[in-house]
């Protein structure tokens, strides 16, 4: 029987995107194959070891953790994909409202994600939301496994690993491609995965 494969997605609709390059995107859903890849790899060879009585080894042991970082890497390049579009939506009224609650207002929220995503290192900055009170915060995620509030749900994701321009930009040029992600947000996206 086997168990269930994770497939790559399709996300054509991110060609044209003001800024970043038609290059820059092949590159970086190359990576994000990769990760599907090894997500399966990884998880049938979790099932192997379990049907072999080597569940608990050493070596299962480093594969389990392995795979969150393998998991997180696909999915949250997905929810990053998904949030782009060519020249971007403007920002939903209810997106707009629920951020300027949250935030003090639109223009507050978009210099503290910016602050946030400008922090030294590399990772993730995701806008969350937290599904019991429906309060908003932005969150700096280092590697993909590292920091997600337990049960928030990610709502606006910018991926701030230098993969993301480095094609295109130079490593040292995160501000330009910050201001080139803003320009493609897709916030009805964002809009959609709000908990209302």
């Amino acid at each position: 029987m086997g168990i269930a494969k994770y497939e790559v997605k399709n996300f054509d609709h991110l060609r044209g995107l003001k800024g970043i390059t038609d290059a820059q995107i092949e590159v970086h859903q190359k990576l994000y194959e990769g990760y599907i890849t090894n997500t399966n790899k990884l998880r049938a060879a979790i099932s192997e070891m379990v049907k072999s009585g080597k569940a608990g080894s050493i070596e299962y042991c480093e594969i389990v953790r392995r795979l969150g970082w393998e998991y997180n890497g696909m999915r949250l390049h997905e929810l990053y994909f998904q949030n782009l579009a060519p020249g971007g939506k403007i920002a939903t009224s209810s997106f707009k409202s629920a951020v300027e609650a949250a935030f003090d207002g639109f223009d507050n929220f978009k210099i503290h994600f910016f602050k946030v995503a400008s922090m030294r290192g590399v990772g993730w900055t995701i806008l969350y939301q937290d599904p019991e009170s429906k309060n908003m915060s932005v969150h700096w995620i280092s590697s993909h496994e590292e920091g997600h509030p337990a049960g928030f749900k990610p709502i606006l994701v910018c991926d701030v690993w230098e993969h993301a321009w480095t094609v295109y930009k130079k490593p040292t040029e995160r501000p330009a491609y910050l201001e080139d992600f803003w320009s493609n947000c897709d916030f009805s996206v964002a809009d959609e995965r709000l908990i209302k």
